[in-house]
C-alpha cells in the first residue's frame, strides 16, 4: 500500500467495509438463532415469505374444518346413541305385543302388557327429543342434516342426512297412540313394531356410515395440516446446527476484521518517520 496521504487511508476503508459486511452477516445469523427461522420477515426473502404465509393461512383455516368435523361427529354419535335406545325399546315392545297377541291370554294380563307397551312407546319419544348436541338433533321429526366443512376454503361439505325416528314417522311406524286391548289389535301393533325395527336398523346403519366418514375425513385433515406445517418449516426454518457453526466462524472473522482495521489505521503514522 502506498504511503502518500494522511487524508485518504484506502486500507482502512477496505478493512472497515469488510468489517461492516461481517457484522451484517453476524446480525443475520444471530437473528436466525434467536427466531429459529431463516425467513422471519418479508425482507429476508419476499417470495418464500409470501408462499409460507399462504400455507400458514391454509393451515389455520383447517383448524376451523377440524372443529366443524368434530362437532358433526358429536352430533351424529349422539343421534346414534338415541337411535340405539329406540331400537332397544322397540325390541322390548315387540316382546309385549307378541305376548298380548296370544289368544289364550286373559284380559287382565293383556291390560298389564299394554301398560308396559305404552310406557315403552312413550319412552321412545323422550329418547328422540333428548338426542340433542349443541342444539342439533338428527333423529327428531324434521331433524338436522349435518353439513360439515370439508376443505380450507369452505367450498366442499361433508353431509350426513337426518334420520327421523319420531313416533309415527317414516321409520318408526308406531304412533304416539298405538296400543292394544285384544289379541287382534296386539297383532296389528306387533306388525308396526316389526316394521319399525327394520327401519330403525337401516337408519342406524346410515348414521354409522356417516359418522365413520366424518372421522376418516377429520383424520385426513389432521395429517394434511401436519404436512402443511412441515412444508412451511422446510421453507422458513433455520438449520441451527449450521448457523451455530457459522456463528463461530463469523465471530472469529469479526475479531480479525477489528485487528485489520486497527493495523490499517496505524499505518499512516509511519509517514511521520519521513520527517525525522
Amino acid at each position: 500500500m502506498a504511503l502518500n496521504s494522511v487524508n485518504t487511508n484506502s486500507g482502512a476503508m477496505v478493512a472497515l467495509q469488510n468489517l461492516n459486511a461481517t457484522n451484517r452477516e453476524l446480525d443475520t445469523v444471530q437473528s436466525r438463532i434467536n427466531t429459529g427461522k431463516k425467513v422471519a420477515s418479508a425482507k429476508d426473502n419476499g417470495a418464500v415469505f409470501a408462499i409460507a404465509q399462504g400455507q400458514r393461512a391454509t393451515s389455520n383455516a383447517l383448524n376451523a374444518v377440524k372443529d366443524s368435523l368434530q362437532r358433526g361427529i358429536s352430533v351424529v354419535d349422539v343421534a346414534i346413541a338415541g337411535g340405539e335406545s329406540v331400537s332397544d325399546l322397540l325390541s322390548q315392545m315387540k316382546e309385549k305385543a307378541l305376548a298380548a297377541a296370544d289368544t289364550s291370554l286373559d284380559t287382565a294380563s293383556r291390560t298389564a302388557l299394554n301398560e308396559d307397551f305404552k310406557a315403552l312407546r312413550d319412552q321412545i319419544g323422550k329418547a328422540v327429543s333428548n338426542a340433542d348436541f349443541n342444539g342439533a338433533n338428527m333423529i327428531k321429526a324434521s331433524g338436522t342434516t349435518i353439513a360439515a366443512l370439508a376443505n380450507a376454503d369452505g367450498s366442499s361439505k361433508l353431509t350426513v342426512a337426518a334420520q327421523s325416528l319420531a313416533l309415527g314417522g317414516s321409520n318408526v311406524t308406531v304412533t304416539a297412540t298405538t296400543s292394544f286391548s285384544t289379541a287382534t289389535t296386539a297383532a296389528t301393533a306387533l306388525g308396526l313394531v316389526n316394521a319399525s325395527i327394520t327401519n330403525v336398523s337401516a337408519a342406524l346403519a346410515k348414521l354409522g356410515t356417516g359418522s365413520k366418514a366424518l372421522e376418516a375425513h377429520a383424520s385426513f385433515i389432521g395429517k394434511l395440516q401436519d404436512s402443511l406445517d412441515a412444508g412451511v418449516g422446510n421453507l422458513v426454518d433455520a438449520d441451527l446446527a449450521k448457523e451455530s457453526a457459522r456463528l463461530q466462524a463469523l465471530q472469529t472473522k469479526q475479531q480479525l476484521g477489528v485487528q485489520a482495521l486497527s493495523i490499517a489505521n496505524s499505518s499512516a503514522s509511519s509517514l511521520l518517520g519521513l520527517f525525522r
